[in-house]
């Protein structure tokens, strides 16, 4: 039973917030397309200005492979690299930084303009403060994770960084989704509603926990480790479950153990999703919106889905060259995203009375 609502504000505002939120959305897709083509460490330097215009001419690019060429990566990975192969790779790279910047322009631009035409309420100004902030602290983490793969003998990002550059980028388009959500749809509360929340919250929670385990797949490479289902290898409990020393490493870097805890995750996911969604149809709480909330469902089975699809196509995995594979990791990634961003519009939707 719903017992007040509030109205929604400034469309100028909300429709701006949300088409930050669609960019974010596509720059972490752009992401992982740079992720899945290796071609993160292709740009060396982090010029915030001049960074912006790729190379123009042939000298340019020669000396841009050639700083290319003093990485790791080139000397352990690629050394047969032509020009051609780096230009490739540059350029994805080169996209992601860029629709980044046309972040931040947006952002800036649309703040200066809803600023000037007075759009912008006294109470809005520090949440979007605090989204700027997140957005260049997103910038920072993403050139961290570029230097740990400059260095050494590493030829990719440390998997640590990657996880942490996607999880944070998740945070940041989760709150600007949510505060999407605050200004494009009036609050509305519910009795007897609060089981239900909290119990959305914690999908929630182990969906962030799952996309954590995601990308330590991702940067430990790790499909290809395991490329079968239902077991894992064979095994439902694998014998090497826990061989690094010391014990934490399994979590961060032993490709079973990340394995083994992605995929018990998704079940544990699903098992939950499918119950949620079972008591929020029985209760009647919200019967206008059902199709909306039956989306965690379709989407949480699809993902599932796209897992076991991605594992069975690691076996053709094929380095410098995008395949089904890489098709499948992609969807899988944003599929995920969706996912996340159904649980958020639920939690949003489904706040109980305070009474």
């Amino acid at each position: 039973m719903v017992i007040w609502k509030t109205k929604s504000v400034n469309s100028a505002v909300a429709y701006w917030v949300l088409a930050g939120t669609g960019m974010l959305f596509i720059q972490v897709m752009l992401g992982g397309i740079t992720r899945l083509t290796g071609s993160g460490l292709s740009i060396t330097e982090w010029n915030v200005f001049t960074g912006a215009i790729p190379p123009l001419n042939a000298r340019q690019w020669v000396t841009e492979f050639d700083k290319y060429k003093q990485t790791p990566q080139f000397h352990l990975l690629n050394a047969d690299f032509t020009l051609s192969d780096f230009k490739f790779i540059y350029f994805w790279e080169w996209i992601h930084r860029l629709w980044a910047r046309l972040v931040g322009v947006v952002f800036i631009i649309g703040f200066v303009l809803l600023m000037y035409r007075r759009k912008l309420k006294s109470e809005m100004i520090m949440p979007l403060l605090i989204l700027f902030f997140l957005g260049m602290l997103q910038a920072v983490i993403g050139w961290i994770m570029v230097v740990s793969g400059l260095n050494g003998d590493a030829i990719y990002v440390q998997p640590t960084k990657l996880a942490l550059h996607f999880i944070f980028a998740i945070g940041l388009i989760s709150y600007a989704f949510w505060y999407s959500l605050n200004l494009l749809f009036p609050v509305t509360r519910f009795r007897n509603s609060r089981r239900i929340w909290a119990f959305t919250i914690v999908l929630l929670v182990l969906v962030f926990i799952q996309l954590l385990f995601g990308a330590l797949m991702a940067g430990n490479k790790g499909a290809a480790a395991a490329p079968n289902w239902p077991g894992i290898n064979g095994d439902w409990i694998p014998d090497n479950l826990f061989r690094e020393k010391p014990f934490f490493l399994n979590f961060i870097g032993n490709k079973i153990t990340i394995h083994f805890f992605h995929r018990n995750l998704a079940y544990l996911i699903l098992a939950g999703i499918c119950v949620w969604t079972l008591r929020l149809f029985r209760s009647g709480i919200i019967r206008s919106q059902r199709m909306r909330l039956l989306m965690p469902f379709v989407l949480v089975v699809f993902q599932i889905l796209l897992g076991i699809l991605t594992l069975y196509s690691s076996k053709g995995i094929v380095a410098n060259h995008w395949v089904a594979f890489d098709w499948l990791a992609l969807l899988h990634q944003l599929n995920s995203m969706l996912l996340l961003f159904s649980l958020i519009y639920a939690i949003y939707v489904l706040r109980p009375s305070m009474k």
